[in-house]
């Protein structure tokens, strides 16, 4: 027997709503055949809210009974609900894995090989797209970042800056270009960055967030952030010393 879900959502001209049109989806995918009523207009969103005491759309209903909302019917149905209070590693890693893949294809495909170039492109791209990351929102990253960098607390010019100075690093150091000037940057920022995040995580035993993804993220000041730093000092000192090896 084919079970029926009744699904209330908006369709609007300039506004599809994309949790009903997931919750759609869910449904289908699930087995359901729905019921896909369409909210069309503001007044009609309105009086369907009032109507059932709810405050959001879309909403579901199975066998007579309103199940909720995107995030109730994933509940419903077994699916994995995210808790935006968790923390996650997730988006940093994110970055390392994108960063390591181009770094090898790129490796492979230009240079026949995996080298010690394919490290340098790694920890360039990550400080590139970690930079970029930050660089969405400034503001947001520079109030996360002055509550454990010890420079960036005393002076929060820097806290501004900093997103802008280790892009600068990365796209230099990606392609060997202004040594001089790179890796004083790379070896400053990430000196300064290694100490506040040792200081604020394993001295003063601090949880608290941190910035390296951005000002929005949930991944927590620990030993990824350390491990950031640190690969930038050890980029800064393997680019002084390279020439000379």
């Amino acid at each position: 027997m084919t079970k029926t879900a009744e699904l209330h959502r908006m369709v609007m001209d300039k506004h599809v709503c994309p949790y009903g049109t997931k919750s759609k989806w869910l449904l289908e995918n699930a087995g359901y055949k729905v019921e896909d009523h369409h909210l069309t207009t503001r007044e009609q969103t309105d009086a369907f809210k009032d109507e059932h005491g709810v405050k959001t759309t879309p909403q579901t209903f199975i066998d007579g009974e309103r199940i909720g909302g995107y995030e109730e019917l994933r509940k419903y149905l077994g699916k994995s609900v995210k808790d935006p209070d968790k923390t996650s590693y997730r988006p940093v890693l994110a970055v390392f894995a994108v960063a390591a893949a181009l770094a090898v294809t790129l490796s492979i495909g230009l240079l026949d090989g995996l080298t010690i170039r394919t490290i340098e492109w790694f920890v360039a791209f990550s400080m590139g797209m970690l930079a970029m990351l930050k660089l969405q929102d400034v503001e947001q990253f520079s109030t996360m970042f002055v509550g454990y960098d010890q420079l960036g607390r005393r002076f929060v010019p820097y806290a501004y800056a900093y997103p802008y100075l280790e892009a600068t690093a990365a796209v230099l150091m990606a392609g060997r270009i202004l040594p001089w000037l790179s890796i004083p940057i790379a070896l400053f920022i990430g000196t300064v960055g290694a100490v506040s995040v040792f200081y604020a995580v394993y001295v003063q035993k601090r949880d608290i967030k941190c910035a390296c993804v951005g000002g929005g993220s949930n991944v927590p000041l620990g030993f990824v952030s350390l491990t950031e730093n640190l690969a930038m000092i050890a980029m800064g000192i393997w680019m002084l010393l390279g020439p000379a090896l």
